[in-house]
């Protein structure tokens, strides 16, 4: 099965060299595609995470360099992918977390993707702190009452639409 892996990176890899290339854009496809071959908290997405483009004066001005600083982004791109491929072929896939874990990882991103921080805060902090089962839900009922209407109905469909969810419902 790695191999179909492997060449998911090496199309990454090959994308680096197109004509119209666009970093942010490659930078989110791949880091999905990490993220679903060594898990949401891989060290490689938080590398490629931190591959920015610099569109200060100084460095379009500087021409001193043998290569630009957008060739030096797509460098480190490279190096991370080739890095992660000899990982894969030397040690395989990393061990798949729990069907718990998946499902838990889901509905968090859900609530962090639809909640304002400061909201996603208080709802962690009433789970997290209320002993009572009970309170706990009229809590969290009380407080997703009072978002916007649609914010409960985004959450719940981002849980649903989830790709790892769809597959699951397919089984």
């Amino acid at each position: 099965m790695v191999k179909k892996e492997i060449g998911i990176l090496r199309k990454q890899i090959e994308r680096l060299d197109v004509k119209d290339f666009d970093l942010e854009a490659w930078k989110k496809f791949t880091i999905v595609m990490l993220a679903r071959i060594f898990g949401d908290t891989s060290e490689k997405i938080r590398q490629i995470e931190s591959i920015e483009y610099d569109y200060s004066s100084w460095s379009l001005r500087d021409t001193s360099g043998s290569s630009s600083y957008l060739d030096s982004c797509k460098k480190l791109g490279r190096k991370i992918l080739e890095a992660s491929i000899e990982e894969l072929e030397a040690f395989g896939l990393p061990e798949e977390t729990g069907e718990d874990d998946k499902f838990f990882h889901i509905i968090i991103e859900a609530l962090q993707n639809e909640l304002k921080g400061s909201q996603f805060r208080e709802l962690k902090d009433i789970v997290l702190k209320t002993e009572k089962e009970e309170d706990m839900k009229d809590m969290v009922r009380e407080i997703l009452n009072n978002y916007d209407t649609g914010v409960p109905t985004d959450i719940l469909t981002s849980i649903l639409t989830d790709t790892i969810f769809k597959h699951e419902l397919s089984r």
